[in-house]
C-alpha cells in the first residue's frame, strides 16, 4: 500500500478511520478510550521542504549584513558595532515577541505562523530594496527590523512541525530538515554578498551592487510567499502518531498557555538545557556575527575567503544536524548524543582557536569545517532532546524558551567578544566562548534524560499489539469476554 494509505499507529490491516470506528478490536490508547487511526501523508514532505525554504530566505537576511561589515561601514559611514546591530537585532526582536508569537502558534496553528512569517519576510526584503543609498542607514535598520520579527514566527516551528506532520521514528529527522533550511540561509549569506557586493570605491557602483542583492533576496521572499499562500496546509486529516492523537483530544479549555510555562520552567532538566543550549548556540551567533572582523584582521583583503569560511561552516553543520537527526531515530539516545556534540563543539573551538592566525587559510577552512559540523549540528538535538523532556507540553513553547535562551546569549557574546577582540585580538575573544562552551558541556552532564514523548508512543504500541493479539485469538492463554462465556458461545 502507498505510503499515503499506510496506518501508523492502529491495529494491522485497517483500511481508514472510518473501519477503526467500526471495529470491535478497539485497543486502548492508555486513557480507556479507543485509539485513533494514524497515517502518514506524502505532502508531509512538501509542507517540511516549503518550511524550509522559507527559514532560508530569513536567515540568509540575518547575515547578509556581517559577513561584509567593512564595506557597508564605508558605504552608510558607520562605525563597526552599528553594523553589529543589524545582526544582533535579530537577537533582541526575539526575546519580547517569542511569548505572544507562541501563544498565537498554540491557538491558531502552524497555517496562521507561516502566513505571518512570510508577509513581515516579505515586507522587510522590499524595504531593504529601498534603503540602497548611502544615507539611508535607518531605512536598511528597518526593513532588518521588520524581517527580525519574521524570524520570530520561524525558529520555533521544527520541532511542532514535525510532531504535526511526522511518524515517530522520523520526527528527529524532520526536525533536522526544518532546521538545515535555516543553516542553508546562513550558507548563502556568507557565500553570496561578498560575490554580489564587492570592494569598490566608486560609491553609486557600490549603491548598484547593495540594491542587486536586495533584489534578489526580495524576489525570492515573494515567490515564496506565494508558495506558502496556496500550498501549507495546517495539519494532516489523520494524525501520524498516538502521541499527536492523543494532544488532539485536549480540549482547548483545558490548556492554559501560562501553566505551560510555569510547568516548564519547574522542569529541572529542561531548564539545564535551556542554559546549555543558549551558551552553544550564542556562541555560534557570536562567530557567525564577527567572522568577517576575525578573518579580515589576520588575512587583509580577504572577503570572498570569510564568507566561504562562513559558508564551510554552517554546509559542515548541515550534515552534522542530518546525520545526529538519523542518529536520533535509530538509537534514541538524546543525552548521550547531545553531550558528546557539544563536547567535540568545544575541543572544535579551541583547535579553530589556536589555528586562525597561523597564516594558513585553508587550515581555518578545515578547523571551521569541524566546528561547524559539531557546533551547528547540536541545533537539532537541542530542539529534540527538549521536546522528550517536557512532553506534553507544547513544543513550540519549549523551543520558543530554547530559542530565547540562545538570543539572550547571542547579544551578551557577540557585544562582549566584539569588545575584547577591539581591545585584546581574536584569541582573547575565541578564549572568552572556549570558556562558556565548557560551562555548557558540564550543565549538559548534568541533564536527567526522562524521554516522555518515547515512553508515551512505546507504551501505546505495546498496547495495541497486546490487544491486537488477544482480538485475534493469537495471545497464548487468552481468556474471551465473560458475556460470551455466559451466552456458551465460546
Amino acid at each position: 500500500m502507498g505510503e499515503d494509505g499506510k496506518d501508523n499507529g492502529a491495529r494491522p490491516g485497517a483500511p481508514g478511520p472510518a473501519a477503526a470506528g467500526r471495529s470491535g478490536r478497539s485497543i486502548p490508547n492508555g486513557d480507556g478510550r479507543s485509539p485513533a487511526a494514524t497515517r502518514l501523508y506524502k505532502k508531509r514532505w512538501v509542507i517540511v521542504c516549503l518550511f524550509s525554504a522559507y527559514s532560508l530566505s530569513n536567515a540568509y537576511q540575518w547575515i547578509q549584513y556581517g559577513i561584509i561589515s567593512n564595506i557597508l561601514m564605508k558605504f552608510y559611514d558607520v562605525d563597526g558595532f552599528a553594523i553589529d546591530w543589524l545582526s544582533m537585532i535579530f537577537m533582541l526582536t526575539y526575546i519580547p515577541f517569542i511569548f505572544p508569537v507562541t501563544w498565537l502558534l498554540d491557538k491558531k496553528g502552524l497555517r496562521v505562523t507561516a502566513l505571518l512569517a512570510n508577509a513581515l519576510n516579505f515586507a522587510g526584503t522590499w524595504i531593504k530594496v529601498a534603503s540602497a543609498k548611502s544615507d539611508l542607514f535607518w531605512l536598511t535598520m528597518l526593513g532588518q527590523f521588520v524581517s527580525s520579527l519574521a524570524q520570530v514566527f520561524i525558529l520555533g516551528m521544527p520541532s511542532s512541525l514535525a510532531s504535526v506532520w511526522f511518524g515517530a521514528d522520523e520526527v528527529s529527522t524532520a526536525c533536522s530538515i526544518g532546521v538545515f533550511g535555516n543553516q542553508l540561509g546562513i550558507a548563502v549569506g556568507f557565500l553570496l554578498p561578498p560575490i554580489l557586493v564587492p570592494n569598490v570605491d566608486d560609491v553609486e557602483e557600490l549603491a548598484s551592487h547593495i540594491r542587486i542583492m536586495f533584489y534578489i533576496s526580495a524576489g525570492v521572499a515573494t515567490f515564496i510567499f506565494i508558495l506558502v499562500i496556496i500550498v501549507f496546509q495546517e495539519k494532516p486529516e489523520i494524525p501520524p502518531t498516538q502521541a499527536q492523537a492523543q494532544s488532539r483530544n485536549i480540549a482547548p479549555g483545558d490548556y492554559s498557555y501560562t501553566a505551560s510555562i510555569l510547568s516548564l520552567l519547574r522542569n529541572k532538566p529542561f531548564m539545564l538545557l535551556v542554559l546549555s543550549y543558549g551558551l552553544n548556540v550564542g556562541c555560534f551567533y557570536s562567530i557567525s556575527t564577527l567572522l568577517n572582523r576575525m578573518i579580515i584582521e589576520h588575512y587583509p583583503g580577504e572577503e570572498v575567503n570569510a564568507g566561504r569560511i562562513g559558508l564551510t561552516i554552517v554546509v559542515a553543520g548541515m550534515a552534522g544536524s542530518l546525520i545526529c537527526g538519523i542518529w536520533l531515530d535509530r538509537t534514541k539516545t538524546y543525552k548521550q548524543t547531545t553531550l558528546a556534540v557539544y563536547l567535540f563543539s568545544l575541543i572544535g573551538m579551541l583547535v579553530y582557536t589556536v589555528t586562525l592566525n597561523l597564516g594558513h587559510l585553508w587550515v581555518v577552512f578545515v578547523t571551521a569545517g569541524v566546528l561547524g559540523f559539531f557546533m551547528t549540528g547540536y541545533l537539532p538535538l537541542g530542539f529534540e532532546f527538549a521536546v522528550e523532556l517536557t512532553y506534553p507540553e507544547s513544543e513550540g513553547t519549549s523551543s520558543g524558551l530554547l530559542n530565547c535562551s540562545a538570543q539572550i546569549f547571542g547579544i551578551i557574546f557577540t557585544i562582549s567578544q566584539g569588545k575584547i577582540i577591539d581591545k585584546w585580538g581574536t584569541f582573547a575573544g575565541n578564549i572568552f566562548l572556549c570558556i562558556f562552551l565548557l560551562i555548557g558541556t558540564a550543565l549538559t552532564g548534568f541533564i536527567k534524560s526522562d524521554l516522555r514523548r518515547q515512553k508515551a508512543n512505546l507504551l501505546n504500541a505495546e498496547a495495541q499489539t497486546v490487544n491486537s493479539e488477544k482480538a485475534t485469538g493469537d495471545l497464548e492463554g487468552a481468556v474471551p469476554p465473560p458475556e460470551v462465556l455466559k451466552e456458551g458461545k465460546f
